[in-house]
């Protein structure tokens, strides 16, 4: 980030943040449109919709669409273990910034503190927040890739991996899962789905 602001500052720039900005929100909400065109198509009513959360501008852009299309859906925000940091300021109704630990393979997924511009947004629309284990993220990007045949980094199979992880909570509901993100080299992908 200082990088980034040195380069701007240096030649007039424009830096796009990744998800504290009420356009980017704006923009990745139309996730949360094509849900719920999905569903309706599928006459599905959804009972939740998942989806993987660093700074909450994707999750709550997705909720801000979702609450005006279906506002009986619960949409969760998932994090891994350990870097929950949503889901620890959802419950305490304020912004805290934790102390990670030292890794995790959702890597982008690493954030310290919910942002600015995000976080009232998520606190007032979200359902709560949950977090998947890197084992479950690694037992969801293998079952993605087996049955459906579809490659996602690690980030972006941890909602697939909360649902598998807390399963009997969401047991005969309808539930969306946002699977976002392929960005994960060969090597690093079959060692992560041989491990899972």
């Amino acid at each position: 980030v200082a990088i980034a602001k040195e380069i701007t500052m240096r030649t007039g720039a424009v830096l796009v943040p990744p998800y504290d900005d009420a356009d980017i929100m704006a923009g990745q909400g139309t996730i949360g449109l094509e849900i719920a065109r999905q569903a309706d198509a599928m006459e599905a009513k959804l009972d939740a919709v998942l989806g993987p959360c660093s700074g909450g501008g994707m999750i709550g852009g997705t909720a801000i669409a979702l609450r005006e299309l279906s506002p009986e859906t619960e949409i969760y925000a998932v994090e891994p273990e350990g870097f929950d940091d949503t889901a620890r300021s959802l419950a305490a109704g304020e912004r805290i910034e934790i102390e990670p630990p030292e890794a995790s393979i959702c890597d982008a997924l690493l954030i310290e503190t919910p942002g600015k511009v995000t976080f009232p947004v998520t606190s007032r629309l979200l359902a709560g927040g949950l977090t998947a284990s890197d084992d479950w993220v690694r037992a969801a990007m293998g079952l993605a890739f087996d049955a459906l045949k579809v490659v996602l980094e690690p980030s972006g199979a941890i909602a697939l991996a909360a649902l598998l992880q807390d399963k009997d909570r969401f047991a005969g509901k309808t539930v969306a899962i946002i699977a976002t993100g392929g960005n994960v080299d060969r090597q690093t992908f079959a060692e992560t789905i041989g491990a899972g």
